[in-house]
């Protein structure tokens, strides 16, 4: 049975490690992290650029009237298309095409949400879910590295709770209700426990030249996590 290269283990060994197997995967952390820096600040900057721009405003109101349906066929379906691109083509030129539809993508969703939670809070809101998203991927890149732990044998329980989390949003769009705290406070532990999960893969099984696709996995993480800590911070 053929394996993905980019799910196949880096080391050779447990516990064994060449000295040239160290230096090639620490290449990779350097290169994955700057590309995921790159882009957190495109991301960062396209916000910027929407919340300023009257076209991009009009646009977030509009996609908050129309029909939920299609924001989310949508977003799934440029997720899947900068995902598939990122980890399977084995141009460079798609993979980065891939990481940059997903970023503009993520901050054209994200928007909205943007919008609602300055109108209940104001936008101090934004840096407090900023920083609060900083500090616990920073604080959760902490737990990986310290304990050296394996994580990805949450793999299982992650797509479970991707797939209820999925469920339910469909079902409130079906039948009309709100999901509510609990939900969102799920969907935080969710993101963090993602985040373990693909740092965990970062410094152990991904492919030395995946590196493109292993920004692209924590940099979906982190805007999950930012997505629900913003929602979480301006409810009523």
């Amino acid at each position: 049975m053929p394996v993905n290269p980019q799910q196949q283990s880096y080391y050779p060994e447990a516990g064994r490690v060449a000295p040239e197997s160290v230096e090639v995967r620490a290449k990779f952390i350097e290169r994955t992290y700057l590309h995921l820096a790159g882009a957190i600040a495109a991301f960062v900057g396209l916000e910027y650029a929407f919340l300023h721009s009257e076209t991009m405003l009009l646009f977030s109101v509009k996609m908050m009237t129309t029909s939920p349906w299609l924001v989310l066929i949508g977003l799934l379906g440029v997720s899947f298309l900068a995902d598939y691109w990122a980890r399977h083509s084995t141009s460079r030129l798609l993979q980065y095409l891939g990481l940059g539809l997903y970023v503009v993508a993520m901050a054209v969703f994200v928007m909205p949400a943007m919008l609602i939670a300055a109108f209940k809070v104001g936008p101090e809101v934004w840096m407090t879910a900023g920083v609060s998203t900083l500090a616990i991927f920073a604080a959760l890149t902490g737990i990986v590295l310290y304990t050296k732990r394996d994580f990805s044998w949450l793999r299982s329980a992650l797509v479970l709770g991707s797939m209820v989390t999925i469920g339910l949003v469909i079902a409130a769009l079906a039948f009309g209700f709100t999901l509510g705290i609990g939900v969102t406070v799920f969907l935080v532990f969710l993101a963090a426990a993602w985040i373990l999960y693909d740092t965990s893969n970062v410094m152990r099984h991904y492919h030395p030249e995946s590196y493109v696709a292993a920004s692209l996995a924590l940099f979906s993480s982190i805007v999950m996590l930012f997505l629900q800590l913003l929602r979480l911070f301006s409810r009523d």
